[in-house]
């Protein structure tokens, strides 16, 4: 299941190692690589040069070191005679007189490929060019009696599992102008692996950091990145055993601890949303390769019985980090929106319908900062509250204090008569609170709106959620219809968090911001029973927070209808029965309402 749903485990390795020993390192290897299997670890990557070390300088061209380098491979083969983990050690590797620094895959006792390092650095601290050289085009070389293609553009493909393919660049293929993972990620490598020996000089690690997290973005990719670790300082330069995996820009783990114990990270990348992702993509699909990729086969290790080890969030929606500063551009794209619709159809003044819930407050907030960027005075918005059948005493009052408190001019319409005109003009019995009866008082406010709208020569500012429409909890005709919606791309759990953003800032707010996130979410359709609500929207609809979990990985993760019940049911820590019943529940309703 962990496979089938495009997941592979990936893991980076910082090992305890010492420089030019040889028999060592391949020891510390190979212990590595018994723990990485009992992770479940599936792929895993080593530092550059990790057989010999990086810092060996001279030593490169020493005739023991480099035999005794393609000796540690033949053994690492052996050793790996039927284990499925594929792992990737970097060695030098003397071939038709040159000596080339690369990275070399290993798989159940076979070499599936052997990558050569493109750029090599060879300024301040770096003097590779003196011992290494770079490969002129791809070939095939024999080595521990296999044929083995030997290139830069090599493409490693699992068996049944066509979004799960990966390429390798080494340490300064990725610093370069053009790196060598573009070219891999156009021609379909969903991971890259980066075998580095990177030395740590002062605010280096933050730029590294960077670098690998927006190469992870800009090719919609998986990127595991592992870097020589404190063991082979052996020169005047600290080197930082930086360690780390992204998803698509997105920060899965990282290591970046000093220590000479050997360190291994490991994470799930989910390939399959990587893939969605570039299909999505109209400039990823037009742009071009200029290099042709070898592919070359692999099979995957079982995963049977992995369970998935990343954690996703509960409320997908909701800014985790700089979260102050993000609520704060979300209002300002909200209210900047506005104010140009204001300004482009020469409109001052708005209409707002005021319920004292979480929707319309929000929406009144982007009034008020809309008439502030304006320099019109609040008096321009007009509040309009509408109580009716289901309107308790406390989301009234807290409307009629919220719309004095912005300074906005207050209109109170009860529709109550009007609802029962209608009701008896219809023939709807008194006593049916049908579908018709909740939906008459939704299409009553609107006209309300619309017509005030005309009066005043203003627009109706709706205030609809994205999580309501996706569910079709809305009116059609009625709380759907708006001259301009201010919230239809924010869901409901964000919504909650925009509020309580503005509440921690504003005192003035603050009382009433708190009571309103307080109160039961609901449309106030149905009779209140003593002036308490009795029609509650998540009894009804189930948990926002599980519906725009499932809406999030539906839209913009684009996983199916089994992936999102086995994401909900292991992140709420749900009975995957449970789980389905939920996330079927949402489909029919999202592709029933849709017209």
């Amino acid at each position: 299941m962990f496979n089938k749903y495009g997941y592979v485990r990936v893991g980076a390795v910082v090992p305890s190692m010492k420089v030019a020993d040889v028999e060592y390192n391949v020891k510390m290897i190979v212990k590595a690589l018994e723990n990485c299997i009992q992770k479940g670890i599936q792929i895993v990557s080593f530092p550059e040069l990790s057989i010999t070390g990086y810092t060996c300088q001279d030593l490169f061209f020493n005739e023991d070191l480099l035999c005794a380098s393609r000796h540690a491979i033949r053994e690492l083969c052996a050793w790996s005679q039927n284990k499925d983990i594929v792992f990737i050690v970097g060695s030098p590797l003397s071939e038709n007189g040159k000596l080339y620094n690369t990275a070399v895959v290993i798989q159940n006792g076979k070499i599936l490929g052997i990558v050569p390092k493109r750029y090599l650095p060879n300024r301040c601290e770096f003097y590779e060019a003196r011992w290494f050289s770079i490969l002129d085009e791809p070939t095939t070389i024999n080595l521990c009696n296999q044929e083995i293609p030997f290139g830069e553009n090599l493409i490693f493909s699992a068996d049944d599992y066509s979004e799960i393919k990966f390429g390798i660049e080494l340490c300064e293929d990725l610093w370069g102008i053009k790196p060598q993972s573009d070219e891999l990620a156009l021609n379909g490598a969903n991971i890259i692996f980066n075998l580095s020996a990177s030395p740590d000089i002062v605010t280096k690690s933050e730029y590294r950091y960077n670098l690998v997290k927006m190469q992870s973005a800009k090719l919609m990719s998986g990127y595991v990145y592992a870097s020589s670790g404190v063991n082979e300082s052996s020169t005047d330069l600290i080197y930082s055993g930086d360690a780390m995996i992204f998803e698509n820009g997105q920060e899965l783990i990282r290591n970046a601890d000093y220590t000479f114990d050997t360190k291994i990270i490991f994470a799930d990348i989910d390939c399959a949303f990587l893939e969605s992702e570039k299909r999505n993509n109209s400039t990823y699909s037009c742009t071009k390769s200029t290099v042709k990729c070898q592919n070359i086969q692999f099979r995957l290790c079982n995963s049977d019985n992995l369970i998935l080890s990343r954690k996703y969030n509960k409320y997908p929606f909701i800014p985790r980090e700089n979260a102050k500063k993000v609520c704060n551009d979300i209002l300002n794209m909200q209210s900047y929106a506005l104010a140009k619709r204001l300004k482009s159809t020469n409109i001052n003044k708005v209409v707002i319908g005021v319920s004292g819930g979480l929707d319309s407050t929000l929406a009144l907030i982007v009034c008020k900062r809309a008439m502030e960027i304006l320099n019109l005075d609040k008096t321009n918005i007009i509040a309009v509250s509408m109580p009716c059948f289901g309107t308790s005493s406390r989301t009234y009052n807290n409307a009629i204090k919220l719309i004095d408190a912005i300074g906005a001019t207050s209109k109170i319409v009860d529709i109550k008569k009007t609802c029962l005109q209608h009701f008896k003009d219809i023939g709807l019995q008194d006593d049916d609170t049908s579908v018709a009866f909740e939906n008459a008082q939704a299409r009553e406010r609107t006209q309300v709106l619309m017509d005030i709208s005309n009066m005043e020569n203003a627009i109706v500012v709706g205030t609809g959620d994205l999580s309501e429409l996706a569910l079709g909890y809305c009116t059609y005709t009625g709380d759907h219809i708006s001259g301009y919606a201010v919230n239809v791309d924010i869901p409901k759990t964000l919504v909650r968090s925009l509020i309580a953003s503005v509440a921690e800032d504003d005192n003035k707010l603050k009382d009433i911001l708190f009571d309103i996130l307080d109160t039961p979410i609901s449309p106030e359709l149905l009779p209140t029973n003593d002036g308490e609500i009795v029609q509650k929207t998540e009894e009804i609809i189930g948990d926002y927070s599980i519906n725009d979990f499932i809406l999030y990985h539906f839209l913009r993760r684009k996983s199916g209808v089994s992936k999102i019940a086995m994401l909900l049911s292991q992140t709420f820590d749900m009975p995957e029965d449970k789980a389905k019943v939920a996330v079927n529940a949402f489909m029919r309703r999202f592709f029933n309402n849709q017209f």
